[in-house]
């Protein structure tokens, strides 16, 4: 590959990594506020991140060369790979860990997984706990608003890159990039605002109001407590409030955009929203049921914690406020069902997505149409539109290299439970998995570095939607 690719790709990476080493010092005037001495480290990280930055985009800076593909996926991975290794630097100065313990917690953090190695959380520095909460915020926007909107201004096709972020959707309310951008973080901070006020009003403290609502609306799932929503008890208001929000923000930011900007309620028509909210409804209503009937909780409670914790699964957020395996046998079978259908395109969430799901079974329902009716035309469609047959190939490829993926998850050398449903969660970009070590009532702090470093993969590359990063991995990738 021509070296001359590389100098821009590393000239907006180093703009971006400046712009994340500012964010350090957000959490040094939390810990500076609240008397804790932890605020020198993140003041340090900033001041070294910045300064290597600057130096990097400098030394890089130059004419944009003409936008390609190949500059579109290497700027993808390699900005993914630059915030992450970013947020490690202040988790291993102030929270002391390792190396791969930091990647992981910075990964999971950045991917809006929800995956963490912490103990303690109940007792650990608040500058600590910003800083988690503040990269899943960021991660949430996505590669878009975390500098990549300055892609227009740097004349290298930014709408044409914007289609490769796991971010995207095909329909675009608005022509421009830009304006689409500046309308997605609006829409971003206003619900963040009205998620921190409502969880204040509903009986978090202020601290911790922000902090969830900072990791609810990217659908992340850091919690500022070890025992997640657990901590706030029965509190159905405030578990109500959360899935809500849950919701809204695993539905497409485009169709959010066109909603309350324009006021068009055509706009949630779109197959892939139906078909979220009508599994979603379901998982959770049969969840409700199945707790009520089985273990004899009062019906409004059972609801209550069933929507929670499926929307939670569903939206790839990852909170939970019990632990919903001791439930019984049809929970843990709802559980990893949703762990892996994920929530809409367009969204923060993870998993397949249900734009897949619309389009696979519809490509199902057509294929049996052909064996009874083989001499009829018929095309598979995604509402009123055509799916092409590059479409549809791109589809089935995603799958059958996301579960083959999934499976090597066997090979981490735990329980069969505990290993597929670890790499299942850090695919699908969850967070908790299923059993006693990485269970809704566990956590990842006990495995070993090598598998901590397969999760951190897996979770980077569900976050780039599988195709992304094995683009970059095949050998035709780097020849000119």
């Amino acid at each position: 590959m021509n070296a001359g690719v590389f100098r821009p790709v590393v000239y907006i990476a180093s703009l971006c990594g400046l712009y994340l080493s500012t964010a350090m010092f957000i959490p040094a005037m939390v810990d500076l506020y609240f008397g804790n001495p932890d605020w020198v480290n993140f003041a340090i990280s900033g001041f070294s991140v910045g300064g290597l930055s600057l130096a990097a985009g400098m030394a890089t800076r130059g004419p944009m060369p003409p936008f390609s593909r190949r500059i579109g996926f290497l700027l993808v991975n390699v900005l993914w790979i630059v915030f992450s290794l970013v947020g490690t630097v202040p988790l291993m100065l102030s929270a002391n860990m390792s190396f791969a313990k930091a990647l992981f917690e910075s990964v999971s953090a950045i991917t809006t997984t929800g995956s963490t190695v912490l103990v303690g959380l109940d007792h650990m520095p608040k500058g600590i706990l910003m800083w988690r909460s503040l990269l899943q915020w960021l991660g949430g926007i996505g590669i878009v608003a975390l500098g990549l909107f300055v892609l227009p201004a740097l004349r290298t096709g930014g709408i044409a890159f914007f289609k490769m972020e796991s971010s995207d959707t095909n329909d675009k309310p608005f022509a421009r990039l830009t304006s689409f951008t500046s309308a997605f973080i609006a829409v971003y901070i206003v619900l963040t605002v009205l998620c921190a006020i409502a969880f204040d009003l509903f009986g978090m403290t202020h601290f911790d109001a922000i902090n969830h609502a900072m990791t609810t609306i990217p659908t992340g799932g850091f919690s500022t407590h070890d025992a997640s929503f657990g901590f706030f008890g029965e509190n159905q208001t405030l578990l109500w409030a959360a899935t809500f929000f849950m919701t809204v923000s695993s539905l497409p930011f485009s169709v959010l955009i066109v909603f309350i900007v324009r006021g068009r309620l055509d706009a949630l028509r779109d197959p892939q929203i139906i078909a979220f909210l009508g599994y979603l409804a379901a998982f959770a209503l049969a969840g409700g049921i199945y707790n009520r009937i089985v273990n004899n909780v009062d019906f409004g409670s059972a609801l209550a914690h069933s929507f929670f914790n499926i929307s939670s699964l569903v939206s790839t957020t990852g909170f939970a406020s019990q632990d919903y395996t001791l439930w019984g046998p049809f929970m843990i079978m709802l559980a990893f069902m949703a762990t892996f259908i994920g929530g809409c395109s367009g969204s923060t969430a993870g998993g397949i997505k249900a734009y897949r799901i619309v389009i696979i079974g519809n490509s199902i329902q057509t294929g049996l149409k052909l064996l009874l009716y083989p001499n009829a035309i018929y095309s598979v469609r995604y509402g009123k539109l055509k799916v092409d047959e590059d479409t549809l190939r791109g589809v089935y490829l995603f799958l059958v290299t996301y579960l083959g993926f999934w499976a090597l998850g066997a090979i981490l050398g735990y329980d069969l439970a505990t290993s597929l449903s670890a790499s299942i969660t850090a695919l699908a970009n969850v967070g908790p998995g299923l059993g006693e070590i990485v269970g809704p009532a566990g956590n990842f702090s006990t495995m070993e570095d090598p598998v901590l470093y397969i999760l951190t993969f897996l979770m980077l590359l569900g976050r780039l939607e599988v195709l992304t990063v094995l683009v970059v991995l095949i050998p035709q990738f780097w020849r000119d």
